[in-house]
């Protein structure tokens, strides 16, 4: 049996059918059906049962799935293994939200051409609640989260940080002035929030709970959203990071919510059967590496 025909069986078997398995390796539907009667052929069984449009595994396929499994696996990790002792090449597709495409990428991205200029990024902006699906089909190699929640099982997540979200306004609102705020004084606020699904729903399932009232703007830009703050069109809740040097130089001020802090995490997260390219694994080394300097 050749790695090629095993594939194409894993595969049948995931899709319980030979046309969508084809589709995805990018085969005829003839060369499918020569690859499972290649096999059938050396294992002297029929290792699927065909009842019309269904395929499913009969017990002989059933067993043979489990070991086609490590089989191919193995020859994945023989050749990942060879070829680390080459230098990383080739093309990372890199998917990210807006906030760490902006403020967290950079000095990984700058680290990384230096060590490995032969490289080529693909850098694209997602909403959180998209990146998922685009790692499972495929788009990404690889992509930077901000606490996803309800994650496929088949994507892998390298806790990276923990970012801590704080409500900003303009130094002239009148919540500006007090240490402490309470929830029932941002009654009627208009809150100026990044795109629906992303780490805003912590705030407003908070305020939603306690039935206090507010007014929501959607923005799909942080920079328009911070400038918005300062021209006191309302307030936002927005990752700290991101506001670090306004409220260093006290063009924004933090409201401080009495007994309560907001935690998210900022993960790496990849399919569990990407394939790792040296390009990808030293990516994702630097990341982690990089991570650990981030404040």
């Amino acid at each position: 049996m050749e790695i090629r025909q095993l594939r194409t069986f894993i595969q049948v078997a995931n899709c319980e059918g030979f046309t969508k398995a084809g589709e995805r390796l990018g085969y005829t539907q003839s060369t499918v059906t020569n690859h499972i009667r290649a096999i059938e052929e050396e294992v002297g069984n029929r290792v699927f049962d065909r009842l019309g449009k269904t395929v499913t595994l009969t017990d002989s396929g059933e067993r043979l799935l489990t070991y086609a499994k490590q089989i191919v696996q193995l020859h994945d990790e023989a050749v990942r293994s060879a070829q680390c002792m080459e230098t990383p090449k080739g093309t990372i597709r890199i998917g990210a939200n807006e906030s760490l495409m902006a403020y967290r990428l950079p000095t990984i991205l700058s680290e990384y051409k230096k060590k490995y200029p032969n490289v080529h990024l693909l850098l694209q902006p997602s909403e959180n609640q998209s990146l998922q699906q685009e790692l499972k089909e495929g788009k990404f190699d690889c992509a930077l989260f901000i606490n996803p929640e309800r994650l496929n099982e088949d994507i892998v997540t390298i806790d990276l940080i923990e970012e801590e979200l704080v409500i900003v306004a303009s130094p002239n609102h009148p919540l500006a002035k007090g240490l402490n705020i309470h929830y029932h004084q941002l009654k009627n606020e208009v809150f100026l929030l990044t795109e629906p699904g992303s780490y805003r729903e912590l705030l407003e399932s908070e305020l939603d709970e306690r039935r206090i009232p507010y007014h929501a703007l959607s923005f799909w830009s942080i920079e328009a959203i911070k400038q918005s703050v300062k021209a006191e069109l309302g307030l936002s809740f927005l990752p700290k990071m991101t506001v670090c040097e306004e409220l260093s130089r006290g063009e924004l001020v933090q409201l401080q919510l009495a007994c309560q802090t907001f935690i998210v995490h900022t993960q790496l997260a990849y399919h569990e059967d990407k394939w790792m390219t040296p390009a990808l694994e030293s990516f994702m080394h630097t990341v982690t590496t990089q991570a650990k300097e981030w404040k």
